[in-house]
This record gives C-alpha cells, sequence and structure tokens, in this order.
C-alpha cells in the first residue's frame, strides 16, 4: 500500500499536541527550532524524546550536545512561529541558568534541560533521547496546535484519575502480561 504524505500529515494533525521550542548551543550562539514531536520516555532514568527533521539547522547542532526543550504558554504564538522560520520584530528572552546545559527561553510554561541519551534513525527524523538535568515550570495555560493552527484550551471539566486506571501497576487489579 502507498501512503499519501500530504493525507497521512493532515491525518496526524487531528491529533492536538502541546508546543515546544528545542533549543541547543550553536557555536557560541542560541539556536533553536519549533517542535510538536516531544514526548515522555521515561522516569527512571529521566528521559524525554524529541524527533526532529533530519534536515533542519537544530538537528545539526544536537549530535552529542545538551538540548532544552522549553513548553510554551499561551501568549507565545508569535515565538513559536519565530522559531518555525517567520521573525517576530521583537527580542527573545534567552536565560542561562546552567552553563554545562543549553539555554531556556524566558517565559515558557516549563523547560526540561537535557543532556544527550542516544539518538536513533528516524527515516527522515532523528529521534533524540535526553536524560533530564534540570527542569521548572510556572503557572501559566499551554499553546495548544491541532488541525495546523493554534488552540487554546477550555475551562477544566473533570480531572483524569490515572492512578485508577486499570493499566497502572500500582493498582491492585493490574494484571501483568504473561
Amino acid at each position: 500500500m502507498t501512503v499519501d504524505t500530504r493525507e497521512l500529515r493532515r491525518c496526524l494533525g487531528h491529533f492536538a499536541t502541546g508546543v515546544t521550542v528545542v533549543t541547543c548551543d550553536a557555536g557560541g550562539a542560541p539556536h533553536g527550532a519549533t517542535v510538536n514531536a516531544f514526548s515522555a520516555v521515561s522516569l527512571n532514568p529521566p528521559l524525554v524524546l524529541v524527533s526532529l527533521d533530519r534536515r533542519s539547522k537544530v538537528c545539526a547542532h544536537l549530535d552529542g550536545a545538551p538540548f532544552t526543550v522549553n513548553v510554551l504558554a499561551e501568549p507565545q504564538d508569535e515565538l513559536a512561529l519565530h522559531f518555525a522560520g517567520k521573525p517576530m520584530a521583537g527580542e527573545i528572552g534567552w536565560r542561562y541558568p546552567d552553563p554545562r546545559l543549553a539555554p531556556e527561553l524566558a517565559g515558557a510554561l516549563a523547560t526540561i534541560s537535557c543532556t544527550p541519551w542516544r539518538a536513533y534513525d528516524g527515516g527522515d527524523h532523528v529521534l533524540y533521547l535526553g536524560r533530564v538535568e534540570h527542569f521548572a515550570i510556572t503557572e501559566q495555560d499551554p499553546l495548544v496546535f491541532y488541525l495546523g493552527g493554534f488552540r487554546h484550551l477550555g475551562p477544566i471539566y473533570e480531572t483524569v484519575p490515572w492512578l485508577e486506571s486499570g493499566d497502572c501497576p500500582s493498582t491492585p487489579w493490574f494484571v501483568a502480561s504473561r
């Protein structure tokens, strides 16, 4: 079966994601790219994953280098567009809390600073796993991406009780695979 890549991209766009900017040091200057392919991987050891187009400029700087995942807040759509290739007029607020790690974006909802763990071939992308060395959060709403555009969250109606899930190993009714 041949997959129509344009239709596949449209289908995948139905999965709402947060918006991140992955930042790194590019020869002494901060650099970044807007990325929505980000995921938590493991709590022990603490690992996250970002997937980057291997042709991107930021991908050339991540081989064996620290990176920071900056989760953007609701009002940061202009910043997301800037790192996607549409330059913004204002200044970018960079922070350097730890000289061993990559720069962070000021005002982000959350920052997750990582040292390199592994990199894997992902077809036209490279999958970078980073070991979390430092993280910080703020109390804001996230910037959300859905169907090719930025969205905002509505009101919270109910919290999801994940710890009561039948798939959670800590619940008494959890059944391990045999």
